[in-house]
């Protein structure tokens, strides 16, 4: 994954402890403020931008009526670093924008956001990224995976549903599966959307990002970072390809029949031995080694322990419960997914 140099002197001991002060002011009040306040819904529908962070680099169920994304975990002040930096002028100012955002009445929930990604692309120590990530993933839980809508923020907005309107119209218009567009407005039949209805619509495309070497994967919304899966790869000599994919355009499947390439036998999802979870979501290689690949693809998996290593034939494996939030993020056709060492 990303490898930042660790810009830190034990000898400035007096510096170390003003960071760990200003740190650990910045936890308290992100577990305060961002928890406990909210903010009331208005409406703004921003401008689908491109995904920026890609671009130099190389039939389904409802499933609205399915749980929340799973909460994130309160931070635990043992697992702060100890200074997110020593001298970085820069990265001392963002942090005193974030604290000043959060900190604001009512809290600044957009600007906190926008300010903590802008902190993923300064030099920082792995734990110390580990550490913005992890605020990054609490925020998105407010802004994104909640039927709130915050009149600053141009990835998500509100829609005023006109008569021919459908989710699956609606899906396609924003660049996101219809089934996010139903989980977050807390619709299970999309036959229920009514004209004059308002709804909360995210401005796509959702993208992934796949680090070998971690057995993790990023997820973006354009070019913001949401959150972090560990997932499954390919095993030596079926490594899961680097380079760019693309979620297929009919690649998206519920449960489908599986033959195993190695042994020909054929599973039904409902044979005790299904091996692929409940989601399918089929990729093809458009750049670096992935390009005119086929046959690969994001699915869960009913073997766990395998999540975080490489014992896969090169599909990308996740937890159940996160293939399926994955499969009503991901657009086919439009969605990347690049894979990097």
């Amino acid at each position: 994954m990303e490898r930042y140099p660790l810009r830190y002197s034990g000898r400035r001991r007096r510096r170390s402890r003003k960071w760990a002060y200003i740190v650990s002011v910045l936890l308290i009040i992100l577990a305060m403020k961002i928890f406990i306040r909210g903010s009331n819904p208005t409406s703004v529908v921003g401008n689908v931008d491109e995904f920026s962070i890609f671009t130099n680099s190389t039939q389904t169920e409802n499933s609205a009526v399915l749980t929340a994304p799973k909460p994130i975990s309160e931070l635990n002040l043992d697992e702060i670093p100890i200074s997110l930096s020593e001298s970085n002028p820069e990265l001392t100012a963002v942090i005193d924008d974030v604290m000043a955002c959060i900190d604001a009445e009512p809290p600044r929930i957009i600007d906190a956001r926008d300010k903590l990604n802008q902190m993923l692309s300064m030099p920082m120590s792995k734990q110390q990224l580990a550490f913005v990530k992890k605020q990054i993933s609490t925020l998105s839980d407010k802004w994104l995976f909640s039927r709130t809508v915050f009149p600053e923020d141009t990835l998500c907005g509100s829609y005023k549903v006109k008569l021919a309107d459908q989710f699956i119209k609606l899906g396609k218009r924003f660049k996101v599966p219809y089934e996010i567009l139903m989980r977050i407005n807390k619709i299970s039949d999309a036959k229920a959307l009514r004209a004059g209805d308002t709804i909360k619509i995210i401005n796509g495309p959702f993208h992934c990002k796949i680090y070998r070497s971690t057995f993790t994967m990023d997820l973006y919304l354009q070019d913001t970072f949401i959150r972090s899966f560990s997932v499954g790869l390919g095993k030596p000599g079926t490594e899961t390809p680097t380079g760019c994919w693309v979620v297929k355009p009919d690649g998206k499947l519920v449960s489908p029949t599986w033959t195993d390439p190695t042994t020909g036998k054929t599973y039904e999802a409902e044979n005790p031995d299904y091996p692929l979870g409940t989601r399918w979501i089929g990729l093809q290689g458009t750049k670096g080694a992935a390009k005119d690949r086929t046959g690969f693809a994001i699915h869960g998996t009913k073997n766990t322990e395998e999540i975080g290593t490489a014992g896969s034939q090169g599909c990308i494996r996740l937890y159940n419960d996160d293939v399926i939030l994955l499969y009503d993020l991901l657009m086919p056709g439009v969605s990347q997914v690049i894979v990097v060492e």
